[in-house]
């Protein structure tokens, strides 16, 4: 009683004690949980003009488009740019107060539903009715996923809609003035015939030219919009591949030696065959135990010009029986048997008819024979034939292939087509004018040999493969090599430990935060997921599995923040063109004639001509693409010559020979209007990026789902 009398005395100390634990509690869950003060929630994928992209519905986008084909970093950006263009793009439909009605949205949905019946009337004309019969319909079934499907369906139409009409509201703005019209026949029909002397920047060395880290420096930030950059990291690493040693390839091919002859097994001492003696009936069940790769037993024929390379010249000498190997051929070790030589046809030509029933390949759904149905019809038929082969084309009515139908149910066609194996094996290995029923997946089929090319040999050819593989000792050498050179790294440099080892260093540099693809190693999330991690530093080692049971020994080299490019990055190409204004300088400064002939004789050059240059396309025969050169040569009096010029490719001096004005026109309208159409094409093309470049943009995949 006297403690509760104590607690009773202190209640409001307690409830203070109480309420600061809860306050530090929820403040640190401010700093430390998922939402700052100041930053986004990992929740929000990205910021569009303002507006959240939440985690949740960005991952079920995700989910959805998920295929075989991409990878999950793949789907994510395909999903991440269509609802950035997306919401782009409603900002500007919300500014101009843009929407699509129900009688808009009704015509956008016609094209692609009026050829439906379920949406037209009993003329078979489009029924809006229906239409909205049908989406009541959806709506009020308890299959809500339908109803969502269609609601989605309709958001996506309505969205091309609004895309569609946003595109002509400024391409009706985009038009051309007759004056612009002129102006573009001036610049085409104007020509101007030169000659010209060009001092090419190839004819100083490079080497000759040096360049230092501060007028790099100065470049950079003199270009600055052409070397920014985003956060990004530079790696080194080295790789360790599992390959089979010397000694596993002997194990495994000592492995297919014992499978050559036969051996004894068993308390009772049983023989089993070994490859060698086999009986033909029993090959195609000993190569499917014993063989390990994707070569398994076909029971048809090869001629000589498809039998693989490295047994060509051996397996068709061997005798039937005969085996050839064990032999090396790419990642395996083979044993070749040659079970038959026959003489064969490479190409027939026959004439079937075919009796599908229920459940056959490609059968319709009209057909309901089952398969002794359909196989009794077709032994009838083939009794109606025997007796009478000119009836074959009369009974082509019963036969479900209408392609070959068409020309008398005849075939042509070569012994390695895709025909189904039974169809082929009965049309090459028997004889012209012979008819059987032959089954195939696609039913039964009623087939004549009517023809067969000049026979050549063929061969059936049985192959074991064994891959070569590294054994688990190999494995575990690899493993232990691999971790030993991610500790070594702790004592001694990256690179020190490489050169001990042998091992080729690979540096990859500008990674940024969304990349996936490490050259050399290919996709490699995990990888990039590190480099970024939050306390990574410099100098960090970490050893990653990757595919093919290969190790790579991976170090962070830099932490490239965002802002300018690091002068080792843009010195690429930053130096060609720092070179290029000193190679340009020093040609002017060494130059001191004034006539064309003069320059010439004294760089060693030529004095060169062309004709017809416009500065429509201002290109110069013998020169390339020279935009400054020709506007001077336009800024010339006919017979003038220039002072030196630089160029894109070299110092130049011109001397116009002649100058042709453009013909004068009546109008000017052919000239605008095709004017018009570019600035149009031009809008579908480039609005969608200048807009998002105009938009405020915050993208937090890094952070929230990669």
């Amino acid at each position: 009683m006297a403690i509760l009398n104590k607690i009773r005395q202190k209640t409001f100390v307690l409830i203070l004690v109480i309420a600061l634990a809860l306050f530090a509690f929820i403040l640190s869950g401010v700093f430390s949980s998922d939402v700052s003060l100041t930053g986004k929630s990992p929740n929000v994928v990205a910021t569009v003009n303002g507006k959240d992209i939440s985690r949740e519905a960005f991952m079920a986008k995700v989910e959805a488009r998920k295929n075989p084909n991409a990878t999950n970093t793949q789907i994510m950006n395909q999903v991440y740019n269509y609802e950035v263009n997306r919401m782009v793009m409603e900002t500007e439909y919300d500014a101009l107060g843009l929407s699509i009605s129900r009688e808009q949205m009704i015509e956008l949905l016609k094209p692609n539903l009026q050829n439906s019946p379920e949406f037209q009337n009993e003329a078979g004309v489009f029924d809006v009715a229906k239409l909205n019969t049908y989406i009541a319909n959806l709506k009020a079934s308890p299959n809500k996923a339908a109803y969502q499907q269609w609601v989605d369906y309709e958001t996506s139409i309505s969205a091309n809609g609004l895309q569609d009409t946003y595109m002509n509201l400024v391409k009706a703005g985009t038009t051309a003035t007759l004056t612009e019209g002129a102006l573009e026949h001036k610049l085409e029909g104007d020509k101007v015939d030169i000659k010209y002397v060009q001092i090419p920047f190839a004819s100083i060395p490079d080497s000759t030219i040096e360049v230092s880290k501060s007028e790099i420096t100065a470049y950079i930030n003199k270009n600055k919009k052409k070397y920014e950059v985003e956060d990004s990291r530079n790696i080194q690493y080295v790789k360790f591949e599992e390959v089979a040693s010397v000694e596993d390839e002997k194990v495994i091919k000592t492995e297919l030696e014992k499978l050559l002859n036969d051996k004894y097994e068993g308390a009772d001492s049983t023989i089993v065959k070994g490859f060698k003696n086999l009986a033909k009936e029993d090959v195609a069940e000993y190569v499917s135990i014993h063989s390990e790769g994707a070569v398994k037993f076909k029971d048809n024929y090869s001629f000589p010009n498809t039998i693989p390379a490295a047994i060509n010249d051996t397996i068709t000498k061997i005798g039937v029986g005969g085996v050839y190997g064990p032999y090396k051929d790419g990642a395996s070790f083979k044993l070749s048997k040659l079970v038959d030589v026959i003489q064969l046809s490479d190409s027939v030509k026959v004439r079937h008819i075919l009796i599908p029933y229920a459940g056959s390949a490609r059968a319709g759904a009209d057909v309901t024979k089952t398969d002794e149905q359909a196989k009794t019809q077709a032994d009838s038929l083939l009794a109606v034939i025997k007796s009478n082969t000119t009836k074959f084309t009369d009974l082509l009515e019963f036969s479900s292939d209408k392609v070959s139908n068409a020309d008398k149910g005849e075939i042509n066609f070569g012994y390695n087509t895709g025909m189904a194996e039974e169809f082929k094996a009965f049309s090459f290995e028997n004889k012209v004018g012979d008819i059987d029923v032959v089954k195939t997946n696609f039913g039964y089929h009623i087939i004549e040999i009517l023809s067969q090319k000049e026979k050549s040999p063929a061969y059936k050819i049985a192959t074991i493969e064994k891959k070569i593989e590294a054994s688990l000792d190999t494995e575990d050498k690899l493993f232990r090599e691999a971790s030993n050179f991610e500790l070594a790294t702790a004592k001694k440099s990256f690179q020190d430990v490489a050169k001990e080892t042998n091992k080729t260093v690979k540096p990859v540099n500008t990674i940024k935060a969304l990349d996936e693809n490490i050259p050399g190693v290919g996709n490699q999330r995990e990888i990039v997921r590190w480099a970024f991690e939050e306390g990574r530093k410099i100098g960090d080692v970490k050893r990653f599995n990757v595919a093919g049971g290969d190790y790579v020994i991976v170090q962070l080299t830099a932490e490239n923040e965002a802002g300018l490019m690091n002068v080792t990055d843009a010195s690429v190409t930053a130096l060609p063109e720092i070179r290029k204004e000193k190679k340009a300088k020093l040609i002017k400064d060494r130059i001191t004639a004034t006539a064309l002939q003069d320059v010439a004789t004294a760089e060693k050059q030529t004095v060169k001509s062309a004709s017809a240059v416009n500065m429509k396309n201002p290109t110069i025969a013998g020169a390339g693409r020279e935009p400054l050169v020709v506007g001077t040569a336009f800024g010339l009096e006919e017979g003038a010559t220039s002072k030196l010029v630089v160029g894109d490719n070299g110092v130049y001096m011109v001397q116009v020979t002649k100058k042709t004005p453009a013909i004068e026109l009546d109008n000017y309208q052919s000239f605008a209007n095709r004017l018009e159409t570019e600035k149009a094409n031009a809008v579908t093309s480039r609005l969608l990026k200048a807009l998002k470049d105009a938009a405020d943009i915050e993208d937090n995949r890094a952070k929230t789902v990669q």
